[in-house]
């Protein structure tokens, strides 16, 4: 698998597509003012201690002073364990006897502001590398949990060698991402060496900087290529920004410098992105509909729950029968499809209702295709087999937002439905209203302020039925359209 990374860089917004054999298999978008403070470290300044809250204000620098519970500050223990902090509901070390005001603290943003709550902070500082994180301030070496457990102890026996001890190695503990469960001795090592490198760049900082300043920041979308998504296959990083391109590989050359000679500054005269035709294929990927090349296709329902894909085969009739008909259509489905949801970013829980078919054989070499792709998903996924409805069930990582929740919004006009009332259940909703109305109010007149399509909809086909409810209720009823209305909203007025 050989693969191209364009990165289309700009002042408000960071495109970076991944392409192989020419189709764009991953888009990661970062826009500069939506960019959050998570993983953020600073050199706060304590304004307040609130004894009775167990909590403290710390000043960082922002518009609101930053929270910081008792729960979330780092106390060491004896043997190197994780901090313990409640008996009994009580914290163990009271706040009050651990900060003060006025006092110099280094921090870590563990929460974004929200609304006009201020960002949650902690002092166990925690830097994460791209197989490992890094715990400066304890000496544990553990592996994610989500590692089965069969593997744990040989992989933590891996990495407690490759750590050392704190003559040799700097100290420090180290948590094994779940990326990091196949990743070879040199691979970690590296990781080690640039997570060890940056904790010396934030205690240099904090030493010389002035309290309120930010230490460290958590790696931007573009250095994020170098470290997360460069590997042994990636034979070329392109960005069409020179400011950048130098950027980056001063960063390169510091941390990854065997990702330095894959860069290359683009000076073609066409968009980068036009290379590939990517912002075509993303206007694609905001769509239900993914069209096969045989001609078939994929219907791609996204909820808050799951994710549905739907496989038809459309205008594919095949030249043979009709069993080789829908096994071929679900062959290419179960390649686009894999690659549909890395590059919508999907996760979570996905059902696959592939077309039926009637052999088994069949059944298992779709089934196997289908897992032979997601298998080229950097992000964990798990397939089962075909259920009793003929359903493939798997879940997929969630690693950060959807694209279509990144790009999108629900619309005004259904609220995120899909479908909006026709304009005649919208009519029946209003007579129903203004008798509803009649029945309570005494108005001189009604008047019903809707959608020109609701509007015109009454003068005409209607129009019996309003006049019918005009004379029950013994008062006349006026109509106004207004075009800036959707067509579920209507208002009634009474005169």
């Amino acid at each position: 698998m050989q693969q191209d990374i364009l990165i289309n860089w700009s002042p408000q917004e960071t495109r970076v597509a991944i392409v192989e054999h020419g189709a764009v298999q991953e888009l990661h978008v970062e826009r500069t003012l939506e960019r959050g403070l998570v993983g953020n470290v600073y050199l706060g300044k304590v304004s307040r201690v609130l004894p009775g809250m167990q909590s403290a204000f710390i000043d960082i620098g922002l518009e609101r002073a930053a929270f910081l519970h008792v729960a979330d500050v780092w106390q060491r223990q004896e043997g190197g364990e994780p901090p313990a902090f409640a008996r009994k509901g009580e914290p163990l070390v009271p706040i009050e006897k651990q900060v003060f005001e006025g006092q110099a603290l280094m921090v870590q943003v563990i929460k974004d502001p929200i609304g006009t709550k201020g960002a949650r902070l902690s002092t166990q500082i925690s830097i994460a590398g791209r197989l490992l994180v890094f715990l400066p301030q304890d000496d544990h070496v553990g592996v994610s949990q989500k590692i089965p457990a069969a593997e744990r102890d040989a992989l933590r026996a891996r990495l407690q060698a490759l750590v050392g001890d704190k003559a040799s190695g700097g100290g420090g503990g180290f948590i094994l991402r779940t990326n990091g469960e196949d990743a070879t001795d040199a691979e970690l090592a590296e990781d080690i060496a640039y997570l060890r490198k940056t904790w010396a760049r934030i205690k240099e900082a904090a030493l010389r900087q002035p309290s309120m300043s930010l230490l460290h920041q958590d790696l931007d979308l573009l250095q994020r290529v170098l470290r997360d998504l460069v590997g042994d296959y990636t034979q070329t990083i392109r960005i069409d920004s020179m400011e950048q391109f130098q950027r980056l590989r001063a960063f390169g050359q510091e941390f990854m410098p065997a990702a330095v000679g894959k860069l290359q500054h683009y000076k073609g005269e066409r968009p980068i992105f036009d290379l590939y035709s990517i912002d075509e294929e993303v206007a694609k990927a905001l769509g239900r509909r993914v069209d096969l090349k045989s001609g078939g296709y994929l219907i791609v329902d996204q909820t808050e729950a799951l994710t549905t894909v739907d496989v038809n085969t459309g205008g594919y009739v095949g030249a043979r029968n009709f069993d080789d008909t829908i096994f071929k259509t679900n062959l290419e489905a179960a390649q686009a499809i894999a690659r549909q949801l890395r590059l919508r970013n999907l996760g979570g829980i996905i059902i696959v209702d592939f077309i039926d078919m009637a052999r088994e054989d069949h059944q298992q070499a779709v089934l196997a295709e289908f897992r032979k792709q997601l298998a080229r998903d950097r992000v964990k996924t798990m397939a089962g087999g075909f259920s009793h409805l003929g359903l493939v069930e798997m879940t997929r990582k969630r690693t950060r937002e959807s694209l279509a929740h990144m790009l999108c919004e629900p619309c005004e006009a259904c609220q995120g439905k899909g479908s909006v009332k026709t304009a005649r259940s919208v009519c029946y909703d209003i007579l129903r209203e203004i008798l509803r109305e009649a029945r309570q109010f005494n108005p001189r007149e009604f008047r019903v302020v809707a959608s020109p399509r609701v509007v015109e909809l009454f003068l005409d086909e209607e129009s019996q039925h309003l006049a019918g409810l005009s004379d029950f209720i013994k008062k006349p009823i006026s109509l106004q359209s207004e075009s800036a209305m959707g067509q579920e909203q209507y208002d009634i007025v009474l005169l």
